[in-house]
């Protein structure tokens, strides 16, 4: 089996009908207060959060009971099994809670430990990526692709939040800001999106965690481009949450070349 052939018609179907759910729990009580909890890593974290990563599970442990779940909010269930569906039900958590349009749910369904199968869906802007291995990238629908970009001195950069880089790797992005045309900070997984657009070049991000970037691969690579880590490998679960994304090869090349020898030093795992 090739595989392009392990992601079928019905885990798209599926993956959209979760991607339905999560939106529907957003638009309902986008209008009610938000109650806000700090996590042990200091991070935060909304009812809503673990009411839409709850309601998905139990869609998931319905459909597809022998399926691995990794969330954001919950304990992770059979991790290590073939098939792994991975959920963050408010990517930007803190932009949700601040009001800033570029939240969204990221669902993804990885097999062998490897991402085939990924949405970001982004509410406030009525926008969602689907990205399946061996299918072209959508946009609402529409095939989308990334844009020809022959060296880092013309192209956008994105960072999702410089905090959290690690101290040994801002000179990473310290490089890449000297060597880039212009730069757009936050946007979190919206940034991933735009990059398969073709609306920007390049996508620089650090401290991310495996249910953060896990739709990113099919995503980007489904609309012609790369994303990988800070080494040159492509994602896997078990990637270390450096992450460099380009719409042209020649830009992730050179990006690639001011990055690569940035020590992982104290980065978060993505298993952590």
């Amino acid at each position: 089996m090739t595989s392009a052939a392990l992601i079928e018609d019905k885990h798209v179907a599926f993956a959209v009908e979760l991607a339905d759910v999560a939106r529907a729990v957003l638009r309902e009580n986008r209008l009610a207060r938000v109650d806000v909890s700090v996590k042990a890593d200091r991070s935060l974290v909304t009812a809503m959060d673990i009411l839409i990563e709850d309601r998905l599970r139990s869609m998931i442990a319905a459909r597809y009971p022998s399926h691995g779940i990794i969330g954001e909010e919950r304990d992770w269930v059979r991790p290590g099994s073939e098939h792994v569906w991975v959920l963050d039900p408010i990517d930007g958590t803190t932009a949700f809670i601040a009001g800033m349009p570029v939240y969204g749910t990221l669902i993804a369904l990885a097999i062998g430990g490897v991402p085939h199968l990924g949405v970001i869906d982004i509410p406030a802007i009525d926008s969602r990526w689907i990205g399946a291995e061996g299918r072209r990238t959508t946009r609402n629908g529409q095939k989308v692709s990334v844009r020809s970009c022959p060296s880092l001195a013309e192209a956008i950069m994105t960072n999702s939040n410089q905090d959290y880089l690690a101290q040994n790797e801002r000179p990473a992005l310290d490089r890449l800001r000297a060597a880039t045309s212009a730069r757009v900070y936050g946007g979190a997984s919206l940034n991933y999106g735009l990059l398969a657009d073709g609306r920007t070049d390049l996508a620089l991000d650090g401290g991310q965690k495996v249910f953060d970037f896990a739709p990113f691969r099919p995503i980007v690579e489904g609309a012609g481009g790369i994303v990988t880590d800070w080494s040159g490998a492509p994602l896997t679960l078990e990637s270390s949450g450096q992450l460099l994304g380009a719409g042209d090869a020649r830009v992730h090349a050179q990006a690639l070349d001011l990055v690569k020898d940035m020590k992982s030093g104290s980065a978060v795992s993505a298993n952590a």
